[in-house]
């Protein structure tokens, strides 16, 4: 089928002509004919477009894009999440090209969580919304920031929390993406302890896991970290002793387990070896000296920046005064500008703050 723009005095049909296989749409009308083929195409379990709860506030409906790919290219198109190509995975500050970032973690995720989505027959654009948008909220340096900042801010301070902040407030000068319920509910509880009320979010909160558990041994490989041989023979076994084996084997194992229900699982002797490899990483790398010697560092500076900067509050931007201003509590405040650092940025903002200038 092929659409194309249509022009027609009759203005009271959708379809003007339908001949030799081409179907001409008015293209005002484009969106609603996309939501009708989800109906058509889709799981009974899907969450079709025509049917979102809905923003908090009203936007008239594009004419082309669904809700939840409008959704989508909100995200793609934000600071934020350009931001998150210089925010740290595992590794800090790893010297080399090919070690992930928070930005290459985050399209893998998306990757992974369409592929299971289109082999269950879900809403391939809110799964891939979710999952561009479940990391937005990060710190620099990664969980070592996120952990310095729960323990300093009164407030505490959550990633996937703050991803919420981020799409519901801290975008677009305090205004917000306004996205869908669905994908603000994805992006909510996209962590191993959260239920996602969408299939979609749980697909999303599943291939995450996928994505860190493979991407993060390959990291640790090639830093050195640990070898082939490491990895316990017993889980590479049933996943495979390659990351595009296991890969395979955790996708194809969670559309076999899942296909026509209305829940995401996978077979228990792939989750359990799932969850053994994800155990192994704690141990071999997540809390490894040589990975993680530069943590402390990391987090004595975002603790330093914090303080500074709640101390200063004139030093803030003026897109932070403003949500003062408008009645948003001040550490919560200095969290979010801290928060959304880049690792190169805190530590050009930390040598600044608290390292003598020679004088010129």
């Amino acid at each position: 089928m092929r659409v194309g723009r249509f022009f027609c005095a009759n203005k009271d049909t959708n379809v003007w002509n339908k001949k030799e296989g081409v179907i001409f749409v008015k293209t005002e009308c484009i969106r609603e004919v996309l939501e009708k083929r989800e109906h058509k195409m889709l799981s009974e379990y899907a969450s079709f477009s025509d049917q979102s709860r809905g923003r908090e506030k009203y936007m008239e409906p594009c004419t082309i894009r669904s809700c939840y790919q409008r959704d989508r290219d909100r995200i793609l198109h934000c600071k934020s999440f350009r931001r998150l190509k210089h925010k740290t995975q595992v590794f800090l500050a790893p010297e080399g090209d090919h070690y992930r970032t928070r930005l290459t973690h985050t399209l893998e995720v998306s990757q992974i969580a369409r592929t299971i989505a289109k082999g269950l027959w879900l809403n391939e654009e809110l799964t891939e919304a979710i999952a561009l948008g479940h990391d937005l909220g990060h710190t620099p340096f990664g969980h070592a920031g996120e952990k310095v900042l729960n323990k300093i801010c009164e407030y505490g301070f959550q990633h996937a929390e703050q991803s919420v902040r981020v799409v519901e407030l801290l975008e677009r000068n305090g205004n917000g993406l306004n996205l869908t319920w669905e994908v603000r509910d994805g992006i909510q509880n996209h962590q191993t302890a959260k239920h996602p009320s969408t299939l979609e979010g749980q697909v999303v909160r599943l291939a995450d896991k996928m994505a860190y558990v493979n991407h993060d041994i390959d990291d640790a490989i090639r830093g050195g970290i640990i070898c082939k041989d490491d990895i316990p023979k017993e889980y590479c076994d049933i996943l495979g002793y390659s990351k595009s084996e296991r890969l395979n084997t955790l996708i194809l194992s969670t559309i076999k387990s899942s296909f026509a229900k209305n829940e995401i699982s996978m077979e228990p002797e792939v989750s359990e070896a799932l969850g053994g490899m994800r155990k192994f990483l704690f141990e071999a790398v997540y809390t490894n000296p040589v990975a993680k010697g530069q943590e402390q560092k990391a987090q004595r500076m975002i603790e330093h920046l914090y303080f500074y900067y709640l101390e200063h509050l004139d030093k803030l931007p003026q897109e932070y005064r403003a949500l003062m201003e408008r009645g948003e509590p001040t550490p919560k405040v200095v969290c979010d500008y801290v928060a959304g650092m880049t690792d190169n940025y805190a530590i050009r903002m930390y040598t600044d703050c608290f390292i003598p200038k020679v004088w010129k």
